[in-house]
């Protein structure tokens, strides 16, 4: 899936610059904040850890995935995509405005799937959010269930 997405882009990449050659303008990305339409079916969700997962020494791979929606990277305009980002030990933030990035927002903009990410011990809760080119999310959001993990 992911390498249909990286062609797709390159596809859309050598449109671009077919038509700029031409003469013929083909419409540029949107660089505003406004979410991107997405199926009523689409889900995210995490393929490793699972709920209540006892991780030993804090370094671990998340795999996320997702359903019925295609995984591009940032600033990338396809319709029905976006990509993932990581919610720690945190509440969803505001469904209208681009998804704050910190240590308790990991952004995936380059459409990774999987990443090896490092926590502390103790308990620690795992959500992921959706987000369009823009790093909004979809309306109506897709997001995961939340989890909780243990780090010894």
């Amino acid at each position: 899936m992911r390498h249909t997405l990286v062609l797709a882009a390159l596809l859309a990449a050598v449109l671009q610059s077919f038509a700029a050659g031409s003469g013929t303008a083909l419409p540029a990305a949107e660089t505003t904040a406004k979410p991107a339409a997405d199926p009523r079916s689409a889900q995210v969700y995490f393929i490793w850890p699972h709920e209540g997962t006892v991780i030993s020494g804090g370094k671990f791979w998340v795999r996320m995935g997702l359903r019925n929606m295609g995984v591009a990277p940032k600033g990338t305009a396809l319709p029905n995509t976006g990509h993932h980002h990581l919610l720690i030990d945190t509440e969803l933030p505001s469904m209208t405005e681009p998804i704050p990035n910190d240590r308790n927002h990991l952004h995936f903009g380059a459409g990774e799937t999987e990443a090896r990410i490092e926590l502390p011990p103790g308990t620690h809760t795992l959500q992921l959010l959706l987000g369009d080119m823009n790093h909004v999310p979809h309306k109506p959001p897709v997001v995961s269930k939340k989890i909780t993990v243990t780090v010894r």
